[in-house]
């Protein structure tokens, strides 16, 4: 366990909501889209309207409100895009968690936060608009990025900018602003954004994951599930 992962467990029950749900366990659907889910494997075209049919049954078969999932996840579905790349030096594996949820769902700061940067990633699979929040807990600076995000997201904001714990600041975009994925939010903790600014990866080749895993901690550490 890295040190920001300890601080993060130290505050746990200090952060405010991320999205404006309910995040009791019965709410929620565990969705796998791992490489192991057979479901997926028989699924022709896993396109956003074929994706979203999935998580749809599979909300209405659970009676969850909201599906959640993915962090250090292998995925099949990142073979769709050309984007994350072939062959051995493959992105699919996840180092963000997601929250499946309806369009235009409320996005809120965990914590104080200031802007760090923002951008449209507007590549076919990419995160679309992206805010990324800079935070200070026990005097350790760390970062959360938002992808997936409404292009109005983007409107009213700069780097600098200083938003407020539990602030609304973002609302969750559709499939024709968010990189052509079903309506979700992409939630990732980084502790060294390594020069970038509006984006950073949220899926890693097999080979690079270690290296990932440790400057991309869980995110479920600030996204309180209670019972």
């Amino acid at each position: 366990m890295n040190k920001l992962e300890q601080i993060l467990i130290k505050h746990q029950s200090e952060f405010a909501k991320v999205v404006d749900i309910s995040f009791r366990k019965e709410d929620i659907y565990e969705l796998n889209l791992s490489i192991d889910n057979e479901e997926l494997r028989v699924i022709e075209n896993l396109n956003t309207e074929n994706l979203t049919n999935y998580i749809d049954c599979k909300l209405k078969q659970s009676g969850a409100s909201i599906a959640i999932g993915g962090y250090a996840e292998d995925r099949l579905i990142y073979r769709k895009s050309k984007h994350f790349g072939a062959d051995e030096n493959a992105r699919t594996f996840h180092l963000g968690l997601d929250i499946w949820c309806s369009e235009n769902s409320s996005v809120f700061a965990p914590i104080d936060s200031v802007v760090h940067s923002f951008k449209d990633n507007d590549l076919f699979g990419d995160y679309g608009p992206t805010i990324i929040l800079e935070h200070k807990l026990d005097n350790m600076t760390f970062y959360t990025l938002y992808g997936h995000l409404t292009r109005e997201s983007l409107n009213d904001i700069n780097p600098g900018k200083l938003i407020s714990k539990g602030e609304k600041f973002a609302e969750i975009g559709n499939d024709r602003e968010n990189g052509n994925w079903p309506p979700h939010l992409h939630f990732q903790v980084i502790t060294d954004m390594q020069g970038k600014k509006g984006d950073f990866p949220g899926v890693s080749s097999r080979k690079e994951l270690d290296a990932y895993m440790e400057i991309c901690p869980d995110p479920s550490l600030i996204i309180n599930v209670t019972d």
